[in-house]
């Protein structure tokens, strides 16, 4: 189970402020590119599943990962997640033809196939969702403390409502 803290950045400017305030503690940027897929007939959305490739730094990595029954309340999400890494290879030949996702080697995919039968910053074509996830054991915790440290230092957020793959779906911000 995966338990991540989300509040939504008001604007970029608000993204730019809190790069800037943690710029000190910055150890290293991860450019990611997030792709998602279903079935034609959306199998696994009608489950509440998505299944996402995520390349990191162009095609220095790539994992895929199978994310089911999330539920988002006030800035916490929780979701079950099973993931691991493929070939970059492998997965930008998936992008370019999704039907080879069904032949990859892979435990993840074959979970797919079994049971479904087949500081952040997201660009999607219809604009741009800024996000600060956490992972934590102790979710309000964690929360308390990130909305203490916006609060002193005047940035505006708001909770998440809505997953990356729902806002993707969508085909707008929320």
């Amino acid at each position: 189970m995966e338990v991540e803290v989300k509040l939504r950045l008001a604007d970029a400017d608000a993204h730019r402020r809190v790069t800037a305030i943690l710029s000190p503690f910055h150890t290293v940027t991860h450019r990611q590119q997030n792709l998602f897929f279903d079935g034609a007939a959306s199998e696994l959305s009608e489950r509440r599943a998505i299944l996402r490739l995520r390349f990191y730094n162009g095609d220095e990595r790539c994992v895929v990962s199978l994310k089911a029954k999330s539920v988002l309340v006030d800035g916490v999400n929780r979701v079950e997640e099973d993931e691991e890494d493929v070939d970059p290879r492998v997965g930008r030949g998936c992008v370019d033809e999704p039907g080879k996702l069904g032949a990859v080697e892979s435990r993840v995919l074959g979970r797919v196939k079994e049971e479904f039968g087949l500081v952040d910053e997201t660009k999607f074509d219809f604009g741009t969702l800024y996000e600060i996830e956490c992972e934590n054991a102790d979710p309000e915790g964690a929360k308390r403390l990130l909305e203490e440290f916006l609060k002193e230092n005047g940035i505006d957020y708001s909770y998440s409502t809505a997953s990356k793959f729902a806002i993707f779906r969508s085909g707008k911000l929320p």
